[in-house]
């Protein structure tokens, strides 16, 4: 249990500034990617992962993916009928897995290299039908509100009309449900709604769906036996 018990990130850690060039710890049989020793994605997600790759791509034509970590929301994004596909993804190592990925897709893929707070603001305005915002934090100041900062800054320029953004913030909510919340649906409506509602989304056009889970005993970011999906309509 003590690794477990361990938190993420120490007080005041700060991994923005090494994080680009940092070695991508994929593991032999890829079932854990590890970067600076923290566990940024292993592959008991898969479910979920679907579950909101599913949602990014539900209204077709072009998908925002940021994030790319071991491709499992990217691999079944792809297996629906969109248009185009890009892809911000800062970390060197996994920047190159993106680039011979993306060779191999069915759909137009358009990976783009840096830290969303430098990419995102060079894109244009209306011009995605779906979002998926995947990143792991990078410093224990943004570890809960990272999410916060592209969905208040940017979600509302860069959807369609009608367009959807769907979400996650794993490390956070992991932990939010281990040391503050035992009902999934209550900690995303008090932690995550008044934020949506302030980034310009109605509230009739936020909803969630749920979905039971097994995390491995020995994940150190998640323990719940649910994990929730976001469904973010803009108007």
């Amino acid at each position: 249990m003590s690794t477990a018990a361990k938190p993420i990130f120490t007080k005041g850690e700060d991994c923005k500034p090494s994080w680009h060039d940092a070695s991508a710890g994929y593991n032999e049989t890829d079932t854990h990617l590890e970067i600076m020793g923290k566990p940024v994605m292993e592959r008991w997600e898969t479910p979920y992962m679907h579950s909101l790759a599913t949602v990014a791509a539900s209204k077709g034509g072009r998908v925002l993916e940021i994030g790319f970590g071991m491709a499992i929301a990217a691999t079944k994004i792809e297996s629906y009928p969109i248009e185009e596909h890009w892809i911000i993804e800062c970390n060197d190592g996994v920047f190159a897995r993106l680039e011979n990925w993306a060779k191999a897709q069915p759909h137009k893929v358009v990976p783009l290299k840096g830290l969303w707070e430098n990419v995102v603001p060079t894109l244009p305005d209306n011009h995605f039908d779906g979002i998926l915002y995947d990143t792991y934090p990078l410093s224990e100041d943004t570890w809960h509100t990272h999410q916060f900062d592209f969905i208040k800054g940017h979600t509302h320029r860069l959807l369609k009309s009608g367009g959807v953004l769907t979400y996650c913030n794993l490390t956070s909510w992991g932990e939010l449900l281990k040391t503050k919340y035992d009902n999934i649906e209550k900690m995303f409506e008090e932690t995550q709604v008044p934020h949506l509602l302030q980034a310009g989304f109605k509230k009739e056009k936020i909803s969630t769906t749920t979905m039971d889970i097994a995390p491995p005993t020995e994940c150190k970011y998640y323990s719940f036996n649910k994990m929730i999906t976001p469904t973010i309509v803009k108007d």
